[in-house]
């Protein structure tokens, strides 16, 4: 027995990295999901989103735990059109229990951007990491309060949205203020879902093993940027980034009943990160 028997789950970006690692890991544990991707690139991204293909790939790792998922491509920025989707996979597995709102972007640059390009930069990170959160967690609420079994809702944030670093471009900047945004969400859902018995935390990764932090725009910015890449930015733990399981691991546990009396809580997996800073 798994400790999220009969749960269904609904995760975004779950094409690949931390979506398609918390997927695997959730159904293992007996749930099944519901995974959204936006399956298009985005043109201020510095890098390529995952694609219709990566998806696929999710559901079948999803289908090898013996557990169903429903995947569709849904952009967070669209809420009609996220809704939908969350909509038709509720119909489809009849039930809502835990949101993993993991669906994020980093724009990073490693060159001078004109102001339009770090207008578009900011826009488009904010778009997705905050009103996309925003999106989700408004998407999912009338199901999870009409299922009157409570439920756990889990935000992706970031160690930079408990410190600030990241740059002076609109992108850098912006993600760090949508990764501290999305706190502010997650303790005002936390107060208000409470008497629904609904817990809401955000997780807060330092690097982890996926596109976003290894691409090769970030890894000139980092080497560019005088801020960036130097010993302020490494782990006191002896690993240089964690892998999407270790992120799955502690999102697996705020789902489950072990953590039913933990809300509003903003948890590092951060091999020390921000201790240290």
């Amino acid at each position: 027995m798994g400790q999220l028997d009969g749960k269904v789950a609904f995760i975004t970006g779950a094409a690949r990295g931390q979506g398609r690692s918390h997927a695997v890991r959730l159904a293992g544990e007996g749930a099944d999901i519901i995974g959204v991707d936006i399956c298009a690139d985005i043109p201020a991204n510095s890098y390529a989103m995952g694609t219709r293909e990566e998806l696929a790939e999710t559901e079948s790792l999803v289908k090898e735990q013996g557990r169903r998922m429903i995947g569709a491509v849904a952009d967070v920025r669209d809420f009609h059109g996220l809704r939908a989707a969350l909509d038709a996979g509720v119909a489809e597995l009849g039930r809502l229990d835990i949101v993993c709102a993991n669906a994020g972007i980093a724009p990073m640059a490693f060159r001078e951007l004109t102001i339009e390009e770090e207008l578009e930069h900011w826009e488009a990170v904010v778009g997705v990491n905050l009103s996309g959160t925003f999106n989700t967690v408004k998407a999912a609420m009338p199901h999870l309060i009409e299922g009157g079994r409570g439920g756990s809702v889990i935000i992706t944030s970031s160690t930079t949205g408990l410190r600030g670093f990241g740059g002076t471009q609109g992108g850098g900047v912006g993600y760090a203020a949508s990764k501290h945004g999305v706190v502010g969400l997650m303790r005002t859902f936390a107060n208000a879902l409470a008497p629904h018995s609904i817990r809401v935390n955000t997780v807060h990764p330092t690097a982890v093993r996926t596109m976003m932090a290894v691409n090769p725009g970030m890894t000139e910015w980092l080497e560019q940027n005088p801020e960036g890449g130097g010993p302020h930015l490494q782990n006191p733990m002896p690993v240089d980034m964690l892998e999407p399981g270790d992120i799955s691991d502690a999102v697996a546990f705020l789902a489950s009943d072990q953590a039913r009396f933990i809300t509003g809580v903003a948890m590092p997996v951060d091999a020390g990160f921000c201790n240290k800073l």
